[in-house]
């Protein structure tokens, strides 16, 4: 089984971590209904998708 020689030092281990945190998602516009929505993705509100509509939502 593999043993590491030397101990890893917590800035070698942080610098390799640097890159490891969750981006926050980007939201535009709707231009339909002005919902907040994910670029270049349908409209979770009205399901319309650069000007017309592709996905059916059922209105409650």
């Amino acid at each position: 089984m593999a043993v590491p020689v030397k101990k890893i030092s917590k800035s070698r281990k942080g610098s390799r971590r640097a890159h490891d945190s969750l981006a926050s998602v980007n939201l535009s516009t709707c231009p339909q209904c002005s919902e907040p929505r994910k670029p270049h993705h349908a409209c979770p509100k009205c399901g319309y998708y650069k000007g017309r509509e592709v996905v059916s939502v059922s209105e409650e």
